[in-house]
């Protein structure tokens, strides 16, 4: 796979169900057209959007009836989480940013992408055979997966929130024309992360592929749960406005310019993507090596969680800081970056249908001798579980000063820190369209070049957590080494 190309066969637009150019669509308790965003949300406005990259195949049914399930699904599910089909726009009147739902922001709707995958080294029967092997390495085609995603301008507002591509191989419209073979398909989801967070994607994505899998059921019954959208009520603060003000000057000092040259996508020639899948068995055995090794310094049996995390911090930590390795530098402190949900730890709770950004970075940090030695997996644990009861697990998880929550991402050198992006608590492979469960599931964009991504397995894998791993490719032999070495494992990720 030395030459791929992707040609997008067709652009149209997906509107909510419901609305028109008269009426826009129903947002709910968010007062009007306009959904203000928190502090929380603006804490992401320069950041790229989030992408998803999902593989199935379908022999059935053709690729046109697949893209006119998915649309007419899409457009049930926009009237339930009309966000969406919204714009992110600068008011001048009042210096703010806010999603904006109107009539002319909505029109003319989420761009929805049709495109043809075909490599360029291969005859076009070879299409389907490598779309396959794409989704079905272990080590990813980075630029490849790239491709398969929507790209979304949101350097300038107004600036879009999702946008749609589902590509199929060329070779499979070169055989069955307009009415080809379903195949191997991929639907590739742009979210702007402004919007919300993985909990609100997910929840989307549900609703979603629920309203194609079962027939686009009525608007009103899309989302399994109450979706809520208005942040005043949910997220308290008593100086929420001037902290969303802080993060606006910071992130979008010229608007309607973004500065998004703040948080640049790793150099995709130098970063190496890699998925491994962890059993259950393998799971429980790590947890085990640690409380056999403990000497008291955990605070309590480790998590799933935390020991998945703790294998690859360890062993990044060994791969790059070694006495020739990375930074050149063998001790000192390194820092792991979790994103803390927050939905549960504030008083009163937030409930799961809220739809924003609740998530708050929650930084680990060790010494890089005691991560390298023959305890680094209960030293990296207790690090972890430190870090979350002090800053996610005390009386007010909003009270450290949030102005200052990216302070230390400032003051540290990049290469010290290493960042969790996803959570194995999201049931990715249960999004299913209505052609079965997806073969892979990837996280395709990446806001650093360390970066571990977590989510649960397919059930036909036999459960466990899929690891997929960004570094420096530098460092990518003796990563998969260690960290084969430590989970007993083999790199086998799920595959098509």
């Amino acid at each position: 796979m030395t030459s791929q190309s992707v040609r997008v066969v067709n652009v149209t637009h997906v509107l909510p169900a419901g609305a028109s150019t008269a009426a826009p669509p129903h947002v709910g308790g968010g007062g009007g057209d306009v959904i203000e965003l928190s502090f929380l949300d603006t804490m992401f406005l320069a950041l790229t959007p989030l992408k998803r990259l999902f593989f199935y195949e379908a022999a059935e049914p053709s690729f046109p009836a697949m893209v006119s399930s998915l649309q007419s699904s899409l457009a049930a599910t926009l009237a339930v989480f009309a966000p969406l089909a919204g714009k992110l726009a600068y008011r001048p009147s009042h210096d703010d940013v806010v999603i904006d739902c109107s009539i002319a922001a909505v029109s003319p709707g989420v761009m929805f992408i049709e495109a043809e995958y075909h490599d360029d080294d291969e005859d076009a029967a070879g299409d389907v055979i490598d779309m396959r092997r794409l989704a079905g390495d272990d080590e990813h085609h980075t630029e490849a997966f790239k491709r398969l995603v929507p790209d979304m301008e949101v350097g300038r507002l107004p600036a879009p929130l999702l946008s749609v591509q589902v590509t199929r191989p060329a070779a499979r419209a070169a055989a069955g024309g307009s009415g080809g073979g379903g195949g191997v398909v991929a639907v590739g989801v742009s979210i702007h992360h402004v919007v919300g967070d993985g909990q609100a994607v997910w929840q989307f994505m549900r609703a979603w592929s629920t309203a194609s899998r079962e027939g686009s059921p009525p608007p009103a019954t899309a989302a399994t749960i109450p979706v809520v959208f208005d942040r005043k009520p949910v997220l308290r603060h008593p100086n929420d406005k001037e902290i969303a003000r802080v993060f606006l000057r910071v992130f979008a000092p010229a608007l309607p310019l973004v500065d998004c040259s703040l948080f640049p996508e790793p150099d995709v020639t130098r970063q190496w993507r890699k998925t491994y899948l962890l059993r259950p068995h393998q799971i429980q055995s790590l947890k085990q090596q640690m409380l056999a090794k403990t000497k008291d310094q955990l605070m309590a049996a480790p998590t799933t969680h935390v020991a998945v995390l703790s294998l690859y911090w360890t062993s990044l930590v060994r791969a790059k800081f070694t006495s020739t390795g990375g930074g050149g530098a063998g001790d000192g402190d390194v820092y792991f970056m979790i994103p803390g949900d927050l939905r549960r730890r504030l008083r009163p709770p937030v409930g799961d249908g809220y739809f924003g950004n609740c998530v708050k970075p929650c930084y680990a940090s060790a010494a890089v001798g005691d991560l390298r030695g023959g305890d680094g997996l209960v030293h990296a644990a207790a690090a972890f579980q430190s870090a979350i009861r002090g800053r996610l697990e005390c009386d007010d998880p909003l009270a450290d000063g949030v102005e200052r929550w990216s302070e230390l991402e400032r003051k540290v050198p990049k290469e010290r820190i290493a960042q969790a992006s996803a959570s194995h608590r999201f049931m990715a492979y249960e999004t299913d369209f209505g052609w079965g469960a997806p073969r892979r599931v990837e996280l395709v964009s990446v806001y650093r070049m360390d970066v571990v991504a977590l989510v649960a397995a397919p059930p036909a894998a036999g459960g466990g957590v899929q690891v997929s791993v960004a570094l420096d490719r530098a460092h990518m032999e003796a990563f998969d080494s260690y960290f084969l070495q430590n989970s007993d494992t083999k790199s086998d990720s799920p595959s098509i």
